[in-house]
């Protein structure tokens, strides 16, 4: 039967040639993110149930506990752990080869194109860089690792970014980069698709706000809806989260408007909801983003007996010793924004807590906040 092999790997034409060697033995791939501690990889890999791993030596061990996969899984990805304990999405190669074929359309990727992976290969995000190019025979190369001069020398024409990472690259060198992670900057460069996915959908399945090829969204009670040939087969542990007629609910909120672009307000458990307004915490990020004095900030709502919440900055400023006042964030907020988004406090953090590729581990704000 088909095992579950860790890759214990950096990203380089090694991880390439063992991805292959996996998948050609019907065997199917879990990546290991190389940041973790031994302990925490060894947690990964039981709590997965890796049969083998191969090591930064090409190396293969037996591992005790594995078990099984089903014939056609080609993927166990860990989620992120955004939003808590990561979790082991099964993605067959069914769905890795619709990905790959609905996003290179969409993109218009042509045969001279050549894609640059630099993310981490642990996450969906730089992983699909790496499906996509195999799965139509696009020149690939892949860095183990986010370091600007090896990006922008690298010759590619295509590219996955964070938004952190754009901002540290020349994006002219590209003819398009693909950006995914945390929200946006609202002036991105026009050669920058955004794209709205997850580990479940196993890339991007919404582009600059339309979906792609073969990718149905419906809101329901509010909550965003997928349904699409990409989707997970199940969780590692056997459960599934799609509906019986197999829409996969996202548990993010959002609304589709009349010419069918969707926009995403955030995770249901994200929503502030401060004297009967609803706030949503991303867009007043952005907004204070821009401060000369921010250097992160997240925005959370903190109980309040007479507001129900209020709305509180986490903020790690540029110069500890020069700290914003709470007037200017609020003016700020205010000058593009209802008067109810400002916050009301603000609590000073060195750092914020987010995951490699970018994104605010959210249900970890509360110990910042208290």
């Amino acid at each position: 039967m088909p095992r579950l092999v860790a890759l214990d790997l950096p990203g380089g034409p090694a991880f390439v040639d063992e991805l292959q060697r996996v998948w050609s033995s019907g065997d199917a791939a879990l990546p290991v993110d190389q940041r973790l501690p031994i302990s925490a990889k060894v947690d990964l890999c039981g709590r997965l149930g890796a049969g083998i791993l191969v090591d930064g030596t090409g190396e293969r061990h037996v591992l005790d506990h594995g078990h099984e996969v089903e014939r056609g899984d080609a993927l166990v990805v860990a989620t992120s752990g955004s939003t808590g304990a990561p979790k082991g999405v099964v993605l067959t190669h069914d769905a890795v080869a619709a990905s790959a074929a609905a996003t290179s359309a969409r993109l218009g990727v042509a045969a001279d194109d050549h894609w640059l992976a630099c993310l981490p290969l642990s996450h969906v995000g730089g992983l699909s860089v790496v499906t996509r190019a195999l799965c139509t025979g696009t020149r690939l190369t892949v860095q183990p690792g986010f370091e600007v001069e090896a990006v922008e020398g690298s010759g590619a024409t295509l590219v996955s970014l964070v938004p952190t990472a754009l901002r540290r690259v020349d994006p002219s060198l590209f003819r398009l980069i693909v950006l995914g992670g945390s929200r946006p900057p609202s002036d991105r460069p026009a050669n920058t698709v955004t794209t709205y996915g997850m580990t479940e959908t196993g890339s991007g399945v919404v582009y600059d706000r339309r979906p792609i090829e073969g990718v149905e969204v419906r809101i329901v009670a509010g909550e965003v809806q997928l349904r699409c040939p990409m989707l997970l087969r199940c969780y590692r542990d056997g459960s599934d989260p799609r509906t019986p007629d197999g829409w996969y609910p996202t548990g993010d909120l959002g609304e589709i408007d009349a010419e069918g672009m969707l926009s995403v307000h955030g995770r249901r458990g994200d929503l502030i909801i401060t004297g009967g307004e609803n706030v949503w915490p991303e867009p007043v990020e952005a907004v204070l983003r821009d401060h000369p004095g921010v250097s992160d900030v997240a925005i959370v709502g903190v109980p309040d007996p007479e507001w129900g919440e209020v709305v509180t900055a986490l903020l790690v400023p540029r110069d500890p010793g020069a700290i914003p006042p709470l007037e200017s964030l609020r003016d700020l907020v205010k000058s593009q924004m209802p008067a109810y988004c400002a916050p009301h406090r603000v609590v000073i953090c060195t750092e914020l807590p987010r995951t490699t590729l970018g994104k605010l581990k959210r249900h970890e704000l509360t110990i910042h906040a208290g």
